[in-house]
């Protein structure tokens, strides 16, 4: 689960990390009443959506004016930046072509920038660790920064063990270039950063810019965090935070079934019991050259309800162009899911290719049903001939 900018930084801000002052606005009225509260010469107006780039971002119905980070000087300035955000959609390198609708903005208090720099804390499955990250390139994409100069990404691994200790601090300083007071600023800020990392099952914490103030304070321009779903249940406080209108509906609607699905930019659509078969479908489908729309793992105790409720989200996605169900039954029955396909498929008008790849428990009863249905299914004797079929019926199909 991702979060707003504003609701990070407010995380921080419990944790001791320092943030600049500002107040989320839904009108461009309250927007400038944030300003006018902050009372300083300059103040920030920053649309919030879930992604990346906003700065540099354009908006669809003004693609030659301005991002959606804006520098104002008067209450008067920040209403008028946020009535050109707010209700309009902003596209930047992240959102895709058809960008994000701004709901509301953030107003912050300006900052006194000497310098940019990039820190972030994740989940580095290499190492098994929490590792910081930081780069004297803030601002940058660290993505461009780790192809071009690699050398100016530090890292610090955490045992889990042991905890952040100060030493970790001071190695990323002294890569930062940081000096006297700043050192002491960045090791409270990491510390603190680190709290909030293992208090609240984070993946991720991207502070960018991560600035240097001309007084040798450290603050955090910006705050991008991630979240473990499976720990948000021990997170009522976190879960709060989520905005379902910045995710796909699609997988809004798997959440309520606890189903495991993410959208893709393909046009096959995939129902798979477990997420290691689910991987090797997707792969198998690009290796005799199609492309999977989706992953959906509908798990090992899947209802008839729950594969109904998955057969219908796959048909839900306009991009669908055929649909293979690969199940291998352990746990999971065969015709409890030949039940959930038949259902789904009736209520829905199935008018694309059905490719069904049965195995396991209960594969003679599940195969059974899906024949006596009268639906086009196509039979698959095994994944690679599975995968071979839906491509081929789905370019006949074209």
């Amino acid at each position: 689960m991702n979060i707003h900018e504003y609701q990070g930084k407010e995380l921080l801000r419990q944790y001791g990390v320092a943030v600049p002052e500002g107040a989320v606005a839904w009108t461009p009225e309250e927007a400038a009443a944030v300003a006018q509260r902050l009372g300083g010469p300059v103040a920030v107006v920053k649309a919030q959506i879930h992604a990346g780039g906003r700065g540099a971002g354009r908006f669809a119905d003004d693609p030659n004016g301005k991002g959606g980070v804006r520098v104002v000087r008067s209450p008067e300035e920040a209403a008028a930046a946020a009535a050109a955000m707010l209700g309009h959609t902003l596209v930047t390198r992240q959102t895709g072509p058809a960008g994000r609708k701004v709901r509301r903005v953030y107003v912050e208090a300006g900052c006194d920038i000497a310098r940019e720099l990039y820190l972030s804390m994740l989940v580095d499955r290499e190492s098994a660790r929490v590792v910081v990250v930081a780069s004297t390139e803030g601002g940058m994409e660290i993505e461009k920064v780790a192809a071009e100069t690699p050398e100016k990404i530090l890292r610090a691994a955490i045992d889990p063990a042991s905890g952040f200790s100060a030493f970790h601090a001071r190695k990323l300083a002294f890569g930062l270039k940081l000096v006297g007071k700043q050192q002491a600023a960045f090791a409270r800020f990491v510390g603190g950063m680190y709290q909030a990392f293992q208090a609240l099952d984070a993946s991720l914490i991207e502070i960018n810019p991560l600035v240097v103030t001309g007084s040798g304070e450290v603050v955090a321009l910006d705050a991008k965090f991630g979240f473990d779903d499976n720990g948000l249940f021990r997170h009522p406080e976190v879960e709060k935070l989520r905005d379902e209108a910045e995710q796909d509906p699609k997988e809004l609607e798997a959440g309520k079934y606890d189903l495991s699905y993410v959208a893709l930019d393909g046009n096959i659509g995939c129902m798979v019991n477990g997420a290691g078969l689910a991987m090797s479908t997707m792969d198998i489908i690009k290796l005799y050259g199609g492309e999977p729309a989706n992953f959906l793992d509908v798990g090992g105790s899947a209802t008839k309800d729950r594969v109904t409720a998955a057969f219908k989200i796959i048909l839900s996605d306009p991009n669908v162009e055929g649909i293979l169900v690969n199940i291998f039954g352990g746990i999971m029955r065969c015709d409890v899911i030949a039940e959930g396909v038949v259902a789904a498929a009736r209520e829905m008008a199935l008018n694309v290719p059905l490719v069904v790849r049965l195995e396991g428990t209960n594969v003679a009863l599940g195969k059974e049903i899906m024949q006596r249905s009268g639906l086009p299914i196509i039979a698959a004797d095994n994944l690679a001939d599975a995968a071979e079929k839906v491509v081929k019926a789905v370019r006949e199909a074209a």
